[in-house]
């Protein structure tokens, strides 16, 4: 199950794995990713499993799973082939959130004094592969809490930095000098990205080819594409939420679509800028809701 279990809140603990299984928070007895690269990710575990793993509470960079011996050595290269890794970039690709549980470990402020407890929902931001610590490839996933995830405590907490200035210029305004070497501060504002059932059919139909310019942007571990709505959901346009409204669509389409730059003929022109510049590409199963296209030439009429 990807997002919340049901009966299971943030804060929650839980003594042993097993207990954490039982009640769905963590399936697996071991394995720290939860999930496939179809699915994505469902779960995570953070206990100091691996050396480069990082803990910032609401922001945490997990190291991937495999490559390493029974005593927690890196002894060869990961990979995003590995079931665990892969799910956690279809988590990133998709933006779909990632239930998190911390384990006992002595190097996190974050984490619970016995046992494991369930800490709420984060969303892959990004992703990367370095030489770790053991100098092996390693695949490291940087996660952030969503904005309604409580946010954790630590022994000692970070203060924000004073910008640095420079001495006022001839105009007597003051420099802004910046920092080489910033420090590292967590933030709770953030841009969540959810993603339903509905875009994601879409956008298996498509194989994450933008329907207008046909462009599908290969990222390592898979191909990222964005679902858009036709007509936008929510007052005042009141769009549905349904295959017929949503477009498989690169970024640079979908905000000129979301913005009114492209507008769709009844016969699905794209027309930009008055003028016809191409023809949406179509899918058998995939059948376009063409009152949805009319609301949304209507709202852009000029």
């Amino acid at each position: 199950m990807i997002g919340e279990v049901p009966n299971v809140e943030a804060g929650q603990e839980f003594s042993t794995r097993r207990l954490a299984h039982d009640v769905g928070a963590h399936r697996p007895l071991q394995a720290g990713i939860c999930g496939t690269k179809k699915t994505g990710a469902e779960s995570i575990v953070v206990s100091g499993g691996y050396k480069d793993d990082e803990d910032y509470g609401d922001v945490i960079v997990y190291t991937g799973h495999g490559g390493q011996d029974g005593a927690g050595n890196q002894v060869s290269d990961q990979s995003l082939e590995d079931p665990g890794n892969a799910a956690l970039v279809t988590s990133y690709l998709e933006g779909l959130p990632v239930r998190v549980l911390r384990g006992r470990q002595s190097d996190s402020p974050y984490a619970p004094a016995t046992g494991y407890r369930y800490d709420g929902l984060y969303r892959v931001t990004s992703y990367g592969s370095k030489l770790g610590i053991d100098g092996f490839l390693i695949w490291q996933f940087r996660l952030e809490a969503y904005d309604d995830t409580p946010m954790l405590q630590a022994a000692q907490q970070q203060e924000l930095p004073s910008a640095p200035t420079e001495p006022s210029s001839a105009s007597g305004s003051t420099v802004v000098a910046g920092n080489e070497a910033p420090e590292r501060i967590t933030s709770t504002v953030q841009r969540i990205v959810r993603s339903s059932a509905v875009k994601r059919q879409v956008k298996v139909w498509h194989d994450n080819r933008c329907q207008i310019c046909d462009l599908r942007i290969e990222v390592p571990g898979g191909n990222y594409s964005e679902g858009g709505h036709i007509q936008a959901l929510g007052s005042p346009h009141n769009g549905p939420d349904t295959t017929g409204n949503v477009l498989c669509l690169c970024p640079n389409c979908h905000v000129m679509l979301d913005a009114g730059a492209m507008v769709l003929g009844d016969d699905l022109t794209v027309i930009r800028g008055g003028e016809a510049v191409g023809t949406l590409r179509t899918h058998p199963q995939h059948v376009i809701d063409l009152e949805c296209v009319r609301q949304h030439r209507e709202r852009w009429r000029q």
